[in-house]
């Protein structure tokens, strides 16, 4: 079963760090970049971050370079984290797990060809 389920979301207060996880099963990791959207309230879904799982390469929405960072996990490598800091009341909505084909046009809803359900970040004081 082909499935991205993420986890690590809550409340943190503005400031604060947040590492999401998402582990992917169920197809073959390294035809595709794995990356986060968020959806703020009232919002389009929007592309945060990907790493193509066969060579390593990053890619970060400009305004989220330096304080997000995404990585994956080299024992298991079928999970993939992404480490927030210095996190703002903006920065506020569900993150959701994507698989994407094309690791180019990963920030791009319209090229995501799985998507998990979500995990909703708060960040409020």
């Amino acid at each position: 079963q082909v499935q991205l389920v993420e986890s690590g979301g809550g409340l943190v207060q503005p400031g604060g760090s947040l590492r999401l996880s998402c582990a992917a099963s169920g197809f073959t990791l390294d035809y595709y970049a794995i990356g986060w959207f968020r959806q703020a309230p009232g919002k389009e879904r929007e592309g945060v971050s990907c790493i193509n799982m066969s060579d390593g390469n990053i890619f970060y929405r400009a305004s989220e370079k330096g304080r997000f960072t995404i990585s994956r996990d080299s024992a298991t490598k079928n999970t993939v984290y992404l480490q927030m800091n210095s996190l703002k009341p903006e920065d506020t909505g569900v993150y959701y797990c994507v698989a994407v084909p094309n690791a180019r046009s990963c920030l791009r809803a319209y090229d995501v060809d799985i998507w998990g359900k979500g995990t909703l970040v708060t960040v409020s004081s």
